[in-house]
């Protein structure tokens, strides 16, 4: 089934940057398809927001930019036009209240997407947003018709611009599969590869600590100096403190196979005081119940010090107070792309005219599929809001121009 109408704008993708980038253009009149392979949009953006819709950060704004790493420049723009505050404002605009945690996060009142999205959707209805679901993007036909898959076969459609905000390649059972990075090859546009970002490692555990510890979280721990959570895995480690390094533990795997982080298992005591505490006789006890009762260590920390020491340094009080400000943990190897929060890589901004693909006129990217990363904290989800927005303005400068009139 072809439609041979020229239409407005497709914006292919139903996450936030899709959906921000429809917004924009209805709002200034423009005929929006939007087209998603999903049964309904937002998927993840609603999983996202199962333990908590952690919407943006409330910290400075110049520390908010450093969060984007080497793309803060490119993203800045952007960002500038929709900071943090203004997306904020935005949320109520939906009749949903915010507040900040005490991590600085910002949270909607319920603490859930799916009022936010509901609100969402209804006002883009309303604005005349034509939403379709179960339409997988194949690409472009011959003549530049753009190739849906849908439940009873192949349609296309024509649109005098188009705007791919498909995500990267994280949970892709929601969609965000990746599968557009051929369809873009083919047609000259340069492109980083797709990797793992918010993501676990794997470790070499031995099959005991494996057994014994998976799932157990290590509570205010330090890697380089920076405290968090994280939580031994069946095969390495995970959490909200490895997350925040994974750009930089992902790199260096990849230039040298493998990296030793040093895990401080006790960031609030000094190593003077570690050691002093462990100078005191051991009489009797085990060493795993000296060290308990001198210094608190205990359960996975203490399965830890086994894990990584061999015996005779287990014994050593000075080599245990060593280990517990510095334990060597050797990871190999970032987890699978899907299992990860988030990817890097995708359309390098250099391939961009603003938000337009310089080798495809009338074609706009946007959210994920942009080559950049930022830890979890409400850092991903800004600047995909703020992405779409700016290629929905785009979009709509393209469309006013009388060069690309239909």
């Amino acid at each position: 089934m072809e439609s041979n109408q020229l239409q407005g704008v497709a914006v292919i993708g139903g996450g936030p940057a899709g959906l921000m980038a429809a917004e924009v253009l209805a709002e200034a009149g423009v005929h929006v398809d939007v087209y998603d392979a999903m049964p309904s949009v937002g998927r993840k953006f609603l999983l996202a927001g199962r333990g908590g819709m952690n919407i943006t950060h409330s910290e400075p704004y110049e520390p908010f930019v450093a969060r984007y790493g080497s793309r803060a420049g490119a993203l800045r723009p952007m960002l500038d036009a929709f900071k943090p505050d203004d997306l904020r404002s935005w949320v109520h605009g939906l009749g949903i209240d915010t507040f900040v945690g005490t991590s600085g996060r910002v949270f909607p009142t319920e603490m859930k997407a799916a009022p936010m999205l509901r609100a969402w959707l209804h006002r883009l209805r309303e604005s005349g947003v034509h939403f379709h679901q179960r339409h997988r993007w194949l690409g472009w036909s011959p003549d530049g018709a753009l190739r849906f898959q849908v439940p009873d076969g192949e349609r296309t459609a024509r649109h005098r611009a188009v705007l791919l905000a498909l995500g990267g390649a994280s949970w892709a059972r929601l969609g965000s599969d990746g599968a557009w990075q051929g369809l873009l090859a083919e047609r000259g546009v340069e492109m980083a590869p797709l990797v793992p970002a918010n993501c676990g490692f794997d470790a070499d555990w031995s099959a005991h600590f494996a057994e014994k510890y998976a799932g157990q979280p290590l509570t205010t721990v330090a890697i380089g100096g920076r405290k968090g959570q994280m939580i031994v895995t069946g095969t390495g480690v995970e959490g909200s403190l490895v997350y925040a390094l994974s750009a930089g533990i992902r790199d260096r795997i990849a230039a040298h196979g493998s990296t030793t982080i040093e895990l401080d298992l006790l960031p609030d005591w000094p190593l003077e005081r570690l050691q002093k505490e462990l100078s005191h006789p051991r009489g009797a006890r085990s060493m795993s119940s000296f060290l308990q009762s001198r210094v608190h260590i205990k359960g996975v920390k203490t399965g830890l010090l086994h894990e990584v020491l061999d015996k005779e340094a287990f014994h050593d009080p000075m080599r245990v107070a060593a280990a517990l400000k510095a334990l060597p943990v050797k990871l190999r190897a970032a987890r699978p792309i899907d299992e990860a929060i988030s990817s890097a890589g995708g359309v390098r901004f250099e391939a961009l005219e603003g938000m337009m693909l310089k080798a495809m006129p009338g074609v706009f990217v946007a959210g994920e599929m942009l080559d950049w990363e930022a830890p979890t904290g409400g850092y991903l989800l800004t600047a995909c809001f703020a992405s779409g927005r700016a290629a929905g303005r785009d979009m709509l400068r393209y469309l006013m121009n009388p060069a690309n009139a239909a």
